[in-house]
């Protein structure tokens, strides 16, 4: 079975839960809603792991693919950074810590096996049939 868009990316679904959940802990955290700089830093690395799967998978080759699918999760290994920074500020709890950390891996873990696969298939592909 052909993928066709980007939405149906197991990858790219996972990244979208990612994003919910950041949203809903800066939403429930006064503390850390009040942290206008790391709000900014948390979110937008967050939509940029779920924006440049989607990016990726627009452009005319594997190669590139590939290429948007690192920096995705470059911005993923950010993420999971500033939850550090979340957590040892007790802007959040363990707990919740710990779920977004662990979304954050698995997308990570479904990247690196959608990178795996374009690396072991050579064919370019074509936005119209992809």
């Amino acid at each position: 079975m052909k993928i066709k868009r980007f939405e149906e990316l197991v990858c790219w679904k996972a990244s979208r839960s990612l994003v919910k959940m950041i949203y809903n802990i800066v939403k429930k955290s006064e503390k850390f809603n009040k942290d206008f700089r790391l709000v900014g830093q948390a979110t937008s690395s967050a939509v940029s792991v779920m924006s440049n799967i989607a990016e990726g998978f627009s452009r005319h080759s594997n190669k590139e693919f590939i290429q948007f699918l690192f920096i995705s999760k470059a911005s993923l290994a950010e993420l999971q950074s500033i939850l550090y920074v979340a957590l040892d500020l007790e802007y959040i709890s363990h707990e919740t810590f710990q779920a977004i950390y662990n979304q954050a891996e698995t997308v990570a873990k479904l990247e690196s096996r959608l990178i795996s696969y374009l690396l072991s298939t050579k064919t370019k592909r074509s936005k119209r049939t992809q």
